[in-house]
């Protein structure tokens, strides 16, 4: 009796050592196999657990599937702007994706203590002009009531004219039956709504703060199994899912990537995807200026060396988006500043030329034959902007491109916003042209799992390919079109160009059409 508890004692040693070892051959099973909910709450900032090595962070919500201690997910998106954070409130806001398992990857710290916003302070120079469908996809994903809370400007009308003074357009939401043209937001509210929305959701998402490294689309022995990835599988195949490598020395995999990480996209680079583009030898000068009352109009002129845009930011202040050369640019970043507010007046009212007349064919009565209905801006005469009294910000210079991947997707990859295409700013579409990147691959996966279907196969992500790449080339031939158009000063061609604009403002089908287009709709049905 004496030696029985001794021999029970060898039993528990014995199979305590067979179960470590069992632990050791396949933790994932038997690990992460055994996971607790998180619970789930929602407080102005998301709370947030430390990594081993604490430069990633947890968010609350499911921890992710491990695999030899690396973690596992089924979607790893890298880049935490807007267009990136807007394709992860998208997926956390179906039921289909919401239960996906997501990473970002992105080492700006706002990702993880939210970004600081004055309310009663000078907006940011760096605005976006949403259209109507952006607004709209926004407030599909309940993100919109967050951008509400913060300074932006909705605006109901638009002059465009050029510096030659024989034509100008006017556009009004009303002429196609809405009530807004567009709105202008700086990004950083932009981008603190979005994670506002996320951190409000089931299903948020882990965020590493750091930066990635190396990607590897066929790591030998992947991991295949997550106790939480939402499509399971058990193939033990080779490149199952890609691992990927961040700066501070951590490894993750994924099903798949989005690369989402702008214009010089790392995640392009090491995928392999060739891109097309050029430079425009131009630059952008970009600020916050101020009026002595409201402005809530957008204004657009194109002069010889690019167009410059005065757009209402809210209160009393606009936001100047001025096309330039690069030495204009370099002169006009570091020059007094009541001299640039000068030039700036000088630019939207009589500097290079003067103001438009009437029309250099009459009236609208030489366009009435084509229609006999008429538009409410038609009978709406030329208006010359706001005075600007001051310079309310910094001015910033970006150069100006054109680039278009000529894929956006390939197994376990695709891309996303900038880093598939970028575009001039004339007419403000690059981001929207990215949210409705991210609202169509969100769907596309919606459907992939509705069939099925592992998410990072090819033949899903063309799908999303083909109808986002038709409507991204469209929108980049006009907007760059619009740009060599405006780089001519000649003669015959000016007035050509002055009959455009006649043309659009007078002949009522073509305004609709183009409105109806820069508001975000797909198709550009002329004379329909």
């Amino acid at each position: 009796m004496v030696m029985l508890p001794k021999f029970f004692q060898s039993i528990r040693v014995c199979k305590n050592m067979c179960w470590n070892k069992l632990v050791r051959r396949n933790p994932a099973n038997n690990v992460f196999g055994l996971k607790t909910r998180w619970k789930n709450f929602c407080t102005d900032s998301a709370a947030k657990v430390s990594g081993s090595n604490g430069n990633h962070s947890y968010v609350q919500g499911q921890k992710p599937g491990s695999t030899d201690d690396f973690p596992q997910h089924d979607i790893a998106i890298v880049g935490g702007g807007m267009v990136g954070m807007a394709l992860a409130c998208s997926l956390a806001s179906m039921p289909l994706t919401k239960q996906l398992s997501i990473a970002i990857i992105d080492s700006n710290p706002a990702l993880k203590g939210g970004a600081s916003i004055k309310k009663d302070g000078p907006p940011d120079p760096r605005v976006s002009t949403v259209t109507p469908a952006t607004i709209s996809f926004f407030k599909d994903i309940d993100a919109w009531k967050y951008v509400e809370q913060q300074r932006h400007a909705y605006f109901d009308k638009m002059q465009v004219w050029d510096y030659t003074g024989l034509g100008y357009t006017k556009y009004h939401a009303r002429d196609v039956n809405k009530e807004i043209l567009g709105c202008v937001v700086e990004n950083k509210v932009l981008q603190s709504s979005l994670l506002s929305r996320i951190q409000c959701t089931d299903a948020q998402p882990t965020i590493y703060s750091s930066r990635l490294t190396t990607m590897n689309l066929r790591p030998s022995g992947s991991p295949t199994v997550s106790a939480n990835m939402s499509s399971k599988t058990t193939s033990n195949e080779p490149g199952h899912l890609a691992k990927l490598d961040l700066s501070d020395g951590s490894t993750l995999y994924a099903k798949l990537v989005v690369g989402a990480d702008g214009s010089r996209s790392l995640v392009r680079q090491l995928a392999g995807f060739k891109t097309t583009g050029w430079n425009y030898s131009q630059n952008a000068v970009i600020c916050t200026v101020e009026h002595t009352q409201e402005n809530r109009c957008a204004w657009q002129r194109f002069l010889p060396s690019g167009p410059i845009a005065l757009l209402p930011i809210g209160d009393n202040y606009s936001n100047i988006v001025w096309t330039m050369n690069p030495k204009e640019a370099t002169d006009r970043k570091s020059m007094d500043q009541d001299d640039f507010v000068k030039d700036v007046n000088s630019a939207l009212d009589c500097g290079y030329g003067p103001p438009p007349k009437s029309s250099i064919f009459g009236s609208r009565d030489f366009f009435s034959w084509l229609k006999p209905d008429v538009t409410v801006s038609v009978d709406e005469g030329f208006e010359v902007p706001p005075k600007v009294v001051k310079l309310a910000s910094e001015r910033m210079v970006f150069p100006l491109s054109l680039n278009h991947a000529k894929n956006y997707a390939s197994k376990r990859v695709v891309l996303i916003g900038d880093a598939a295409h970028t575009v001039h700013p004339l007419a403000g579409q690059g981001v929207n042209l990215g949210f409705g990147d991210a609202l169509s691959l969100s769907k596309v996966i919606a459907e992939g799992l509705a069939l099925g279907t592992d998410i990072g196969e090819v033949t899903l992500m063309k799908k999303y390919e083909a109808e986002r790449k038709p409507a991204n080339i469209a929108m980049m031939a006009i907007l760059d079109g619009f740009q060599k158009a405006y780089s001519v000063d000649f003669g015959p061609f000016n007035i050509l160009r002055a009959a455009a604009f006649h043309g659009a403002n007078y002949i009522s089908p073509l305004k609709k059409s183009i409105i109806s287009y820069a508001s975000g709709d797909q198709r550009l049905p002329l004379f329909t």
